[in-house]
C-alpha cells in the first residue's frame, strides 16, 4: 500500500472523521456513482465500516470517540479510496442491493441497478406477484437481482446466469449468505446457452451495455470495475440485441423481460424504432430500464433478427 496514510491532528469523534475524509475526497475530485452520490456519504460509509459500525448507526454515536487503532484504521481506508480510487465498495468488500447486503469484489459490477425497486414489490405491477414462480437474471454478476427476487419472492425458484466464473464464486457465496440455495441455482452460461427449453416467468437482466465512446470517457473508478460487465461494442447494445432476440423462447405465456441499458437507451430505440418498449419509471431515481412481454417480443422478432444481423 506504500507509505503510510496521513494521520491528521486534532480529529476526535466519528464525526471529525466523516468531515475530514469528506473533503479530502472532493479535493481530490473523487467520483461516486457506486452506491453513494456524494462525498459525506461515502466518506461515513468507510469511516463506519471500518470501526465494523452498521451504516445505519444512529447520529447520537456519531460524537464517540475512536481509540488510536480504530483512527489508523480509519485513515488508511480513506487513503486508499483517494490514491487508487477504486468504488469504496471494494475496500470493504460489500454493497447493498434492495435494503440486502451483498459481497462484492473486482470480480463483479459493484450492484446499482434501478431494477431493485421492481424487486421489492416483486414486479408489481407488471405482472401478479402470485404468477411469478420462476425468475432468470442473466449477467448476475454477484448474483443481487436473482438471490434479492428470491428473498420478496420467496415461493420463486431463481436461476443465475453468467459468462464469468470468477463472478460465480462471488454469488455462490452470496447465495449461502441469504440461505435461499433451495431456490436459486447457478449455470455459467454465454447467456441462454446452457439452459436448455427452461422457461421462466420473469427474465430480468442487467447486462454489459457500454458503448465504446462512454466507455472511454467514465471515470477512474468504473475503470477499476470488470471490463467484462460494462463494455458492449461500438453502441453498447451486442448483448441487449442478443437477449431480444432468444428471450421469448425461454419466456412462459404472459412472461415479462425487464432489461437495463442505461445510457444506450437511445440507441436501442434507433435501432429498433418499431418496437414498443415501456421505459419503466423509478421513484428512487434511475432510467434506461425497459419492458416487453413475450408477445411483444414474438410480434417484433424480425425486427429484432433484422438489427441483430444487420
Amino acid at each position: 500500500m506504500g507509505a503510510m496514510a496521513e494521520q491528521p491532528d486534532g480529529l476526535i469523534s466519528i464525526q471529525d472523521f466523516v468531515r475530514w475524509g469528506a473533503s479530502r475526497f472532493n479535493a481530490a475530485g473523487l467520483h461516486f456513482g457506486h452506491g453513494t452520490d456524494n462525498a459525506i456519504d461515502e466518506a461515513a460509509l468507510l469511516v463506519l465500516s471500518a470501526l465494523h459500525l452498521d451504516p445505519n448507526l444512529p447520529a447520537n454515536f456519531r460524537d464517540c470517540r475512536l481509540t488510536p487503532a480504530e483512527r489508523v484504521r480509519v485513515c488508511e481506508l480513506i487513503d486508499r479510496r483517494v490514491v487508487e480510487r477504486v468504488p469504496a465498495a471494494y475496500l470493504i468488500g460489500r454493497a447493498w442491493f434492495a435494503g440486502l447486503e451483498f459481497r462484492v469484489d473486482e470480480q463483479v459490477l459493484v450492484p446499482r441497478s434501478p431494477i431493485a425497486e421492481l424487486v421489492e414489490v416483486g414486479f408489481d405491477p407488471w405482472i401478479d406477484a402470485d404468477r411469478v414462480g420462476r425468475v432468470l437474471d442473466l449477467c448476475t454478476g454477484s448474483g443481487c437481482i436473482g438471490i434479492a427476487a428470491a428473498v420478496y419472492l420467496p415461493d420463486a425458484d431463481v436461476d443465475l446466469v453468467d459468462i464469468s466464473p470468477e463472478a460465480l464464486v462471488i454469488a455462490r457465496d452470496n447465495v449461502e449468505r441469504h440461505g435461499v440455495g433451495d431456490r436459486v441455482h447457478i449455470f455459467e452460461s454465454d447467456l441462454f446457452a446452457a439452459l436448455g427449453d427452461q422457461r421462466y416467468d420473469v427474465i430480468v437482466s442487467n447486462p454489459p451495455y457500454v458503448s465504446r465512446a462512454e466507455f472511454e470517457a467514465l471515470p477512474t473508478e468504473y475503470h477499476n470495475e470488470p471490463h467484462l460487465g460494462l463494455l458492449a461494442g461500438e453502441d453498447g447494445l451486442d448483448i441487449v440485441l442478443r437477449i431480444l432476440d432468444e428471450a421469448a423462447d425461454h419466456l412462459n405465456e404472459r412472461g415479462i423481460l425487464v432489461v437495463e441499458v442505461g445510457n444506450s437507451l437511445p440507441f436501442l430505440e434507433s435501432r429498433l424504432p418499431g418496437v414498443p418498449f415501456t421505459w419503466i419509471e423509478f421513484e428512487r431515481g434511475g432510467e434506461g430500464v425497459f419492458l416487453l412481454t413475450r408477445e411483444q417480443l414474438l410480434d417484433y422478432r424480425p425486427l429484432i433478427e433484422e438489427a441483430l444481423y444487420s
